[in-house]
């Protein structure tokens, strides 16, 4: 519980087993938010323009395995709502947030710091971390959620319900634009879903330290409320681009077995997370995946002359995954079958 970056921060220097070695530290390189990252308004999504929004998310998800959606049903006082009583989670008396804290990885329902390596890390993020599991399944997995704050399970749950279709319809636009058959995705594919919540105290140097370094995500899709402070960083090209906070706005980015499904015409892209000296930072992410004995392989329709990837079961590619969460290039080499 003391080891929760939010328990001890204020008024200390930063630590040094927090200290980024200088080749993966963020330095005092200013990455302005940026426009470039395709902002796709799904209410354009009905009649004759839909081929056209479908034309939009799979080219955002060639060039930058990222995009942000807009006018996307979610209703905005529930994404309101929600993301108070996440930031009201963190701000917590001590012994409130002590029943919710464990450092075993297999508990269904965490808080937990830094990354499921803690204990065998050499250098720790500047992050605390809520997760637990949505979907499926949902009336049973909400009996192990916080019970503080007050409304927690109730207003979560919505808006886990909302993400979820929010989800599904993005991975048939997604499904569409390969020319794959139509709930293709759905199904044991994006069976699962959990809710990561990241929250990022003030840094006394942001220059040292990242709140999660470069990493691309495991899953299929990932739908992130980013709130309104700056963080979440894109490699594009060799360069860091910053996204920038809408307002009302959903990220989605493309996960490894979405790259994998599409042998490669989508991409899973590394990203990161700064800090900064002012504002406390609070997300949400909920990942989609498949359901761990799913067989993962390239669509059959999408191989043309080779196949890029062997079939897998996803719990398989998970447990390499976290063992090298921070190579990504390591962890599809595994998978890769070999010219």
């Amino acid at each position: 519980m003391e080891k929760l970056v939010s328990s001890w921060y204020k008024n200390k220097p930063l630590p040094e087993s927090y200290i980024f070695p200088p080749e993966t530290r963020p330095g005092n390189l200013i990455v302005p938010p940026c426009k470039t990252i395709p902002v796709i308004d799904l209410s354009k999504a009905e009649g004759q323009n839909r081929t056209h929004i479908v034309q939009q998310i799979c080219k955002a998800s060639q060039e930058y395995g990222f995009f942000q959606v807009v006018n996307h049903g979610v209703p905005e006082d529930l994404i309101k709502e929600s993301m108070d009583l996440l930031k009201e989670l963190f701000e917590m008396p001590a012994e409130d947030k002590a029943v919710l804290y464990s450092e075993d990885p297999r508990n269904k329902c965490r808080l937990s710091t830094s990354s499921v390596n803690y204990g065998r890390e050499k250098i720790h993020h500047w992050r605390d971390n809520l997760r637990h599991p949505c979907h499926p399944g949902l009336e049973d997995s909400i009996k192990n959620w916080p019970q503080k704050p007050v409304r927690y399970r109730e207003v979560v749950a919505k808006f886990s319900i909302e993400a979820k279709k929010l989800g599904s319809r993005i991975l048939e636009f997604v499904a569409e634009g390969l020319g794959l058959e139509s709930g293709y995705f759905g199904g044991e594919l994006s069976e699962y879903m959990q809710l990561s919540v990241n929250h990022y105290p003030p840094c006394p140097d942001p220059s040292l330290t990242l709140g999660i370094p470069q990493h691309c995500d495991p899953n299929l899709i990932t739908i992130v409320h980013q709130g309104d402070v700056n963080g979440l960083q894109v490699l594009n090209n060799g360069e860091w681009i910053g996204v920038e906070p809408l307002h009302n706005a959903f990220v989605v980015n493309i996960g490894n077995q979405l790259q994998i499904i599409s042998n490669n015409k989508l991409k899973s892209v590394e990203h990161r997370v700064v800090t900064n000296s002012n504002l406390a930072r609070t997300s949400a992410a909920f990942f989609i995946a498949p359901s761990g004995d799913s067989i993962i392989e390239p669509a059959k329709s999408l191989i043309g002359q080779a196949s890029v990837y062997k079939a897998f079961e996803f719990k398989d590619f998970l447990l390499h995954y976290f063992l090298n969460l921070e190579n990504n290039e390591v962890v599809m080499e595994r998978f890769r079958l070999q010219a």
